[in-house]
């Protein structure tokens, strides 16, 4: 399915205006991106650099600047969806008021709702998601709750995840045959996930005569990039026509940052399209942060930066996503400005364009965690969504997702980046110094305890899942040191995760209601855990009328007394396996005493200190 009507805008020979769907026909529904498309009078040298053009969209209850792109030659695209049903206008303007092809031009639409059966079909039809009422979950538009599953595949922009075009095939089984796009993301669907972590493009990464690692005569990092197996350079992230997204200075690695090719994009145009149209809500960065150092030596610094910045918001800012203006995984030196000159140039853009005109979350990728790096509040006001990620993947994660829990403004929060099986270097992949061997229990058992935690540590958005193929290693390319895209994605930790979304469905959306309970669990951490370590913590939420709680066990976790539950009261106790995703058969009950505390009295494997990991919900009957 088409998922973008374009409503071109052109100057007629005789000068008359007008506006055409170009399929014709066809019925307009809200949240469905329209594509109008503005031709400029002149052909200007760089339009990238030089031309800011826009439509004010207005609409029941809306009334917004929408931003345009350069889509190449004198074309120039601003993307739009009514967010109401009723009838819609908009009229272009730009900052080159004498080029009449870019501003003035006006037209209006009708949207009209889905029916309740293609709502059913696509999610993304309840419209663009946003924070829930309390400020901790997230849901669609039309109040339906949104929990993100990702799967992180950092170069899905690039020719290593092919779009075949092709439906997918259901019955795929990852391999390097038919490893394509489509056949991925529909094997990831199936195990109850609705996003990937992708970045839009990696500037001057190609398989070239210059090493990964590169730090030019002047002594500035030009990239820090993934290497190629086998290969004395950087791991070659084109599209699949071989565009990469900016010129390069003098066939070099150095990006010309002034001179993007909208080629490239367009090929992730069609990705963008594709996870639209099956439901999917990517978590989209513009660039990771080792191209800092070049841009701001040899480019205009921060205005440069910013108008990439808000070249990928607008031009992608009409899908359903969660947008982040930056990678910042950790700042080496010579691959990364600090995060204050970072944040000064998010700020930068946030106050010259505003936010998402329709209101999706904005996070960034980050390490440790947004509110140490970024702040909250006033300190970082383009941030709608907080995150942890990337170090330390272990339990020094929770503490730091319970702070941004009790954080006034109240924000989603999730765990972006955590541990990752498949990878085994150090420290990041080391747990308590166990360096648990690729794909095996342990390995798979520290990525899928990661997502229990998380959520149980206030990371009711959602969770990002990731393996050590996150640099897509793929068909046609050497082993090497991380695993090929398609063994990832069979190691049993991905299956496993998926289970988290069964278990938090189980109350519809009650679990948006929860909060920090953990220190109401007696004993929260066993006697020999570690806090560098992913055994022996227990986590727990709650309802504040106390009537829900869930709870998770690590393993090797001691059998614990319950405390703040309603005194006097009967519990159903309902035991569900993470390992399997399933609820175990038969229901127990337990009575709280006059002080609202619960004993356990063992774990399903008859022991009173865990075996494996366990979760259970606490429902008062």
């Amino acid at each position: 399915m088409k998922l973008r009507s374009k409503i071109f805008s052109l100057a007629l020979f005789s000068g008359i205006l007008f506006a055409c769907n170009k399929q014709e026909g066809r019925s307009l529904h809200v949240f469905e991106i329209r594509e109008i498309v503005l031709t400029s009078e002149k052909l200007y040298e760089n339009p990238y650099k030089d031309v800011t053009c826009w439509v004010q969209l207005k609409g029941p209850d809306f009334n917004k600047r929408v931003y345009g792109f350069w889509d190449g030659g004198r074309m120039f695209k601003v993307r739009v969806a009514a967010t109401i049903p009723g009838e819609w206008h908009w009229e272009s303007g730009s900052n080159l008021p004498d080029d009449k092809g870019l501003n003035g031009k006006a037209g209006s639409f009708t949207a009209k709702s889905w029916s309740e059966e293609e709502t059913r079909e696509n999610p993304n039809r309840r419209g663009f998601i946003r924070p829930t009422p309390n400020g901790h979950a997230l849901q669609y538009a039309d109040g339906t709750p949104f929990f993100f599953l990702g799967d992180t595949w950092w170069a899905a922009s690039t020719w290593r995840y092919p779009l075949s075009g092709q439906k997918a095939d259901t019955n795929w089984n990852p391999g390097p045959d038919n490893l394509t796009f489509e056949n991925i993301i529909n094997y990831r669907k199936k195990q109850g996930y609705n996003s990937i972590a992708m970045i839009s493009g990696f500037p001057g990464w190609a398989a070239d005569a210059y090493p990964s690692v590169y730090i030019d005569k002047n002594g500035i990092g030009i990239r820090q990039a993934w290497e190629k197996f086998g290969k004395s350079t950087a791991k070659d992230m084109h599209d699949e026509s071989g565009n990469l997204p900016f010129k390069l200075k003098e066939g070099g690695p150095l990006a010309d940052f002034d001179q993007i090719n909208p080629a490239f994009f367009q090929s992730l145009d069609q990705k963008m399209d594709y996870l639209d149209s099956v439901g999917f809500v990517p978590f989209l960065e513009t660039v990771r942060r080792d191209i800092g150092p070049s841009w701001k030596a040899y480019f205009d610094w921060p205005d440069s930066f910013t108008r990439y910045i808000q070249y990928i918001v607008a031009r992608y800012g009409a899908y359903n996503l969660i947008f982040s203006p930056l990678h910042l995984d950790w700042i080496p030196p010579k691959f990364s400005l600090s995060a204050e000159e970072f944040s000064e140039a998010i700020i930068a853009w946030y106050n010259e364009y505003g936010p998402l005109p329709f209101g999706q979350p904005v996070t960034s990728l980050i390490n440790p965690a947004t509110h140490i790096i970024y702040g909250t509040g006033d300190q970082a006001p383009w941030l709608t969504m907080h995150s942890v990620g990337n170090n330390p993947r272990n339990h020094g994660f929770y503490p730091l997702l319970e702070e941004q829990f009790d954080l006034a403004p109240a924000m989603p929060a999730a765990n972006l980046e955590a541990y990752y099986p498949g990878w085994n270097q150090a420290p990041p992949s080391t747990v308590a110094g166990e360096s648990a061997e690729r794909n095996s229990a342990r390995d798979n058992y520290f990525g899928r305890t990661q997502a229990w935690g998380s959520f149980l540590s206030g990371g009711l958005a959602g969770h990002m899942f990731g393996t050590g193929a996150y640099d897509g290693t793929t068909v046609g390319e050497q082993e090497g040191k991380r695993p090929f895209i398609w063994e990832a994605l069979n190691y049993p930790a991905g299956k496993q995760v998926g289970y988290l979304r069964r278990f938090i469905k189980s109350e519809g959306n009650e679990y948006q209601n929860l909060q920090l309970a953990s220190n109401d669990l007696h004993p929260r951490k066993s006697k020999n855990s570690h806090p560098d370590g992913l055994d022996g913590w227990a986590f727990m939420m709650r309802t504040r009328n106390r009537e829900l709680a869930m709870v998770y066990f690590e393993n090797s976790c001691e059998i614990p007394l319950i405390s703040g539950l309603n005194p006097k009261s009967e519990y159903i106790i309902n035991w569900f396996d993470p390992l399997a995703g399933v609820w175990l058969d038969g229901l127990d009950t337990g009575l709280t005493d006059e002080s609202g505390n619960l004993q356990l009295k063992i774990f399903p494997d008859r022991k009173i200190i865990s075996t494996q990991d366990w979760s259970l919900k606490l429902v008062q009957n």
